[in-house]
């Protein structure tokens, strides 16, 4: 459960610590004080999408701190390295004024991502929003997976659906009309003949510029090598040094018995000597290769040439043309089969589409028992929030897509309702009002939240439109689910303020030109008169602080026969 959230400079809010409490927690005040910043702190802290413009105005940073005890998503912490964080978790998001984000958890760095995937396994928040959702059905399906937990059957599905729709733009691209064929083949047969007489190697052009870097500077070259090589083994009239130095090797040698020093000179002198003689070989070697003919430059050039305007058309380099060659032999050779490869794929996408729609009808089936459990236990949930005569369907069409299939399966799921006795189901977006919305919206919420693993569920605003019998049925049911997991609700209805265990008040306020927001819990006294506000407004009389009391007596007497129920 979030047991502290400690917020600096977000918005209105210069500083604030909210201790939370194992079930019900309400947040009330006048609207612009601050609540739904309450809500947008949290929704950073777990690594939401949020701006630098909620940074208080004059501030350079601002900063969420979230603790969480109880129950904590230890394995998720594993597989992503971190330690086991004991009986604490600690969530903390910087945001400073240049956009850059810092993440922690237990002081230890993450990503945005990875806090986000976290925060998701601890704590959800459901808003107004999450009302627009039920009125499009193109949330519907998903809700109804979520519920089912049909995922491994989805992604099994998918799988097959996936390879058929492979196999079938593979045969869609054989599938060319003659003319085109035609065409196609004579640009492959032209492409491919120009490659093959172009006779290329890999590496070619790499030699190819580096022969001709060095003939470009032959002459130069040539006279070095050959003065080196004059020095080194001289001519008839004049020797060289590699003679100069094996008469001074004789010489040592034929004294070396008077002293081992002349004997280590000798030694030295042989070394000499072949180092010599084996530089004038390499001297000899270089004039060979630098012995070229005058048309040889001539030569290369025009091969370079030619690689270059391969190049241009075929690829940036001799490996990358040679691959392109490949390939377009292979699609020669395709197109000219296309005819038997088009009658093998055929046959592989029909043991494929059997297999996607044997692995569809296999999750279609899943679906329509969540479906039939899923109505079930809404419609239990509704006739716990005073709505006994709606009713809740969930209508299956087959999909539009080809084969009878798409990416997410063989169903068009909606969902349908019928607000009053002797009317048809219809669908909801064209049959629920704001309050009616809210409460299918609580109910539908309630169910999928049952078995999730999260501890903690955030429920901001989403009884707008309720109000009198229907709000007192939102708060209990809102209290029946804070007797399982953790609520935290931002309300303006006294029914459901009434019905919490912990109250907190958030006021805005002015001190030296600025603008803040306090956020306080309330004790016994701070409640009665924080209802009398919700259901008066400025005025507070001793009538409405009569009547906050006995909400809070109705409160307390509901929770007390919820102890004994489940007692």
């Amino acid at each position: 459960m979030l047991s502290l959230l400690h917020i600096e400079n977000i918005a209105i809010i210069q500083s604030a610590d909210i201790r939370f409490d194992r079930g019900f927690n309400v947040l009330t005040g006048e609207t612009g004080a601050g609540k739904s910043i309450v809500i947008d702190a949290i929704s950073a802290v777990l690594g939401e999408r949020t701006s630098r413009e909620l940074i208080r105005t004059g501030a350079k940073s601002a900063l969420v701190t979230a603790v969480f005890t109880g129950e904590l998503p230890t394995r998720w912490l594993e597989d992503n390295g971190f330690p086991d964080p004991g009986e604490e978790l600690m969530l903390q998001r910087e945001i400073q004024g240049d956009g850059r984000n810092s993440c922690r958890v237990n002081g230890r760095p993450m990503t945005v991502a990875q806090l986000r995937e976290l925060g998701r396994q601890l704590l959800n928040i459901h808003g107004q929003h999450d009302g627009q959702q039920l009125l499009d059905p193109g949330y519907h399906l998903g809700y109804l997976d979520s519920f089912g937990k049909t995922g491994p059957l989805l992604a099994d599905y998918q799988a097959a659906y996936q390879e058929m729709s492979w196999l079938r733009r593979r045969i869609a691209g054989l599938e060319m009309d003659e003319a085109e064929r035609s065409r196609r083949v004579d640009t492959l047969n032209y492409q491919i003949r120009e490659l093959e007489r172009a006779e290329l190697r890999v590496g070619e052009d790499e030699e190819l510029d580096a022969r001709r870097t060095l003939l470009r500077g032959a002459g130069k070259l040539m006279e070095a090598v050959q003065g080196a090589q004059f020095a080194l083994s001289g001519n008839e009239d004049s020797p060289g040094a590699c003679d100069l130095i094996g008469e001074a090797e004789g010489a040592v040698r034929s004294v070396a018995k008077y002293g081992p020093r002349l004997e280590e000179l000798g030694d030295k002198l042989t070394a000499l000597r072949y180092a010599a003689d084996d530089a004038a070989e390499l001297l000899r070697d270089l004039e060979g290769e630098l012995d070229f003919s005058p048309d040889e430059l001539d030569r290369l050039e025009s091969r370079l040439d030619v690689i270059y305007r391969l190049k241009k058309k075929y690829g940036p380099t001799v490996a990358d043309m040679l691959d392109y060659l490949e390939r377009c032999r292979r699609e020669l050779e395709q197109i000219q089969d296309a005819d038997d490869t088009i009658q093998r794929l055929e046959k592989e996408l029909e043991g494929a589409r059997a297999e996607a729609g044997r692995r569809g009808e296999a999750l279609s089936k899943a679906r329509q028992q969540a479906a039939r459990e899923l109505q079930s236990r809404v419609q239990e949930e509704l006739r716990q929030l005073d709505m006994p005569k709606v009713r809740f369907q969930v209508e299956f069409a087959p999909v539009s897509g080809e084969d009878g299939m798409d990416e997410t399966g063989l169903d068009r799921v909606q969902f349908l309702m019928s607000a009053n006795v002797g009317e048809g189901l219809r669908p909801i977006q064209k049959v629920a009002s704001g309050g009616e919305l809210a409460r299918i919206m609580l109910a539908l919420k309630n169910v999928l939240a049952e078995d999730d693993g999260i501890g903690t569920l955030v429920f901001d605003e989403v009884d707008t439109g309720v109000s009198g019998r229907a709000a007192q049925k939102v708060a209990e049911k809102m209290a029946d689910v804070a007797r399982r997991k953790q609520v935290l609700c931002v309300t303006h209805l006294p029914q459901i303020a009434a019905m919490a265990d912990t109250h907190f008040s958030v006021e805005k306020g002015e001190r030296d030109g600025r603008t803040y927001t306090n956020v306080e819990r309330l004790d016994r006294e701070g409640r009665r008169e924080e209802l009398a506000r919700l259901v008066g407004g400025a005025s507070v009389t001793q009538a409405l602080l009569d009547g906050a009391a006995e909400l809070l007596q109705q409160a307390d007497q509901y929770r007390q026969n919820q102890k004994k129920d489940t007692d």
